[in-house]
């Protein structure tokens, strides 16, 4: 009878077909986040539910927003894609928060643009919150560092001034 070994610090087993215990496949971080990313669609906390009730179907200027997305390693409140707008319901639990300073930091250097409000101001101050999401997406969007370089590339001086080429 084959015995089955205990499971190392943080190890997870699975019992297979023949009853022995073997490392339990690990699942994909992708998988991961987007798994968390529905389960917060599902438990929205009151301020993230007023907010979307602002923003979905097109309700702001006529402007798509989809709500707890996945973008690389990272879960947004709520994106508009087309304008690069996110939009972040915050509780006290982002006050000074260092995490989030490095999430927005990548998420800038992808070319996004960042509101964040705090729950009470949703609550309590709606119209103002709709109306500073509006100004936010009707400013044109600033240039995203990465098409900031490309855009010195292509109008270097070598490429002669009738090559330029606009990313905006």
């Amino acid at each position: 009878m084959e015995r089955s070994l205990s499971p190392l610090a943080g190890e997870r087993l699975e019992r297979g077909v023949d009853g022995v215990c073997r490392p339990k496949e690990m699942e994909a971080p992708e998988a991961i986040i987007r798994r968390r990313a529905k389960f917060m669609r599902s438990e929205p906390t009151e301020a993230e539910t007023k907010l979307w009730a602002i923003l979905r179907a097109k309700r702001l200027g006529g402007y798509k927003f989809r709500q707890q997305v996945p973008i690389d390693h990272y879960i947004a409140d709520f994106v508009c894609f087309a304008r690069k707008l996110i939009v972040e319901a915050d509780g006290s639990q982002h006050a000074e928060n260092s995490y989030d300073e490095k999430r927005d930091s990548y998420l800038k250097a992808e070319g996004f643009q960042i509101l964040r409000f705090w729950n009470n101001d949703i609550l309590n101050n709606p119209d103002g919150v709709a109306e500073a999401i509006l100004a936010a997406l009707k400013t044109p969007s600033p240039t995203s560092p990465k098409q900031q370089v490309a855009k010195a590339l292509v109008s270097s001086p070598a490429g002669g001034e009738d090559e330029k080429v606009q990313y905006d």
